[in-house]
């Protein structure tokens, strides 16, 4: 088996270097998971990967434009279906799969595993003890979630499988799969400590958090930190572990 990593040329401040883009071949076929945006010289760099493997499938963990855009256009190019949870943005599954559907390559299977959180249709895919992570678990980074509740679950989901090693949507190889699981585990409840710090500091809009919290957050990305927050004041709120009233938070026992 072979595998070959083609980073996207689409770097910047939520895709680090750029979308890794995954050309997995076995017993002289091929698969490519995650080919990214629309740009024709990445396009021309998966083929190259492909060489003289036959194609058989495009996969994408999630719809997200640097992750889905291009998975059509190539599978139509390749002759070979798209797979994915649903349809999104510029994606359109040829194939729809869900959480424990096998995609075979040469002798080997991937198995899709639903992990939503980061978004709701998002899948990762375990390759023997390798885990395909898209933005679920990236390299050098946190991610930016959706369901604060369900990420969570997922994290545990994932760490349960047995992968020793990720290979994450964005950032290096990850050697060590369970402790970097783990650190992102302990990552999620610390945030969630931090909100309810802040809030029985005096802290009483989400504004208010980010500002303790987030503090040191460039001013590009306070966009995406007062999005988290609302996602994790979501998840308290409905843990009874903050209250919401006359648009201001408590702690239970300390509301107006």
């Amino acid at each position: 088996m072979r595998i070959d990593l083609v980073l996207a040329p689409n770097a910047g401040p939520y895709t680090g270097p750029g979308t890794n883009t995954y050309v997995i071949v076995d017993d002289g076929e091929a698969l490519v998971l995650d080919p990214g945006p629309v740009i024709e010289s990445h396009e021309a760099e998966i083929v190259q990967a492909i060489g003289d493997a036959t194609p058989v499938g495009v996969i994408v963990t999630h719809t997200h434009p640097d992750h889905a855009p291009l998975a059509n256009p190539l599978a139509r190019r390749l002759g070979v279906p798209a797979y994915g949870y649903g349809a999104g943005g510029d994606f359109v599954p040829d194939i729809p799969i869900a959480d424990t559907d096998t995609i075979a390559v040469g002798s080997r299977r991937l198995v899709a595993v639903h992990t939503p959180g980061h978004t709701p249709d998002h899948l990762c895919f375990l390759l023997d003890e390798r885990l395909f992570t898209g933005d679920h678990i990236m390299g050098g980074s946190t991610v930016v979630i959706e369901d604060a509740a369900d990420y969570l679950d997922s994290l545990y989901k994932v760490r349960d499988l047995g992968a020793r090693t990720i290979e994450p949507g964005h950032g290096p190889h990850i050697v060590d799969a369970v402790a970097t699981i783990d650190e992102y585990i302990a990552h999620r409840k610390m945030r969630e400590r931090q909100v309810l710090d802040a809030v029985e500091a005096g802290a009483g809009t989400v504004e208010e958090v980010v500002a303790i919290v987030y503090s040191e957050v460039p001013p590009d990305l306070r966009p995406a930190a007062t999005h988290q927050v609302r996602i994790q004041v979501r998840k308290l709120v409905d843990d009874g572990e903050l209250l919401a009233a006359d648009g201001r938070l408590y702690r239970p026992g300390s509301g107006p």
